[in-house]
């Protein structure tokens, strides 16, 4: 493997399990579509921002061979970037919808 497609992998990763959240929790879905663009955003920001710890696409290639544990940690943090990445849309979505219902609406 190279390093390009495990970082496709990776962002892959975040989109089926953002899809995967959103149909179990409905509370949380922004459709198919939000979902798949919140996983994809959210899994890139928490490899790019967890991946400093040593469990990045390069190096998990570092030895010319696939670390199997580093491999595994990365797609553990993209599974959790995918939710994450769909529940924080949700949360900022639902805030920006009561903000513009009051503007709307001063009582």
């Amino acid at each position: 493997m190279t390093d390009t497609l495990i970082a496709l992998i990776s962002i892959f990763t975040g989109l089926i399990s953002a899809n995967a959240f959103g149909s179990y929790a409905k509370k949380y879905s922004l459709g198919f579509t939000g979902n798949t663009v919140a996983g994809v955003f959210g899994s890139i920001l928490f490899i790019k921002i967890f991946g400093r710890l040593g469990f990045g696409p390069k190096s998990i290639m570092q030895t010319g061979e696939v670390n199997g544990l580093l491999f595994t940690i990365n797609i553990v943090v993209s599974v959790l970037g995918g939710i994450m990445g769909v529940v924080l849309a949700k949360t900022f979505k639902n805030k920006m919808n009561k903000t513009q219902s009051k503007k709307n609406n001063p009582s």
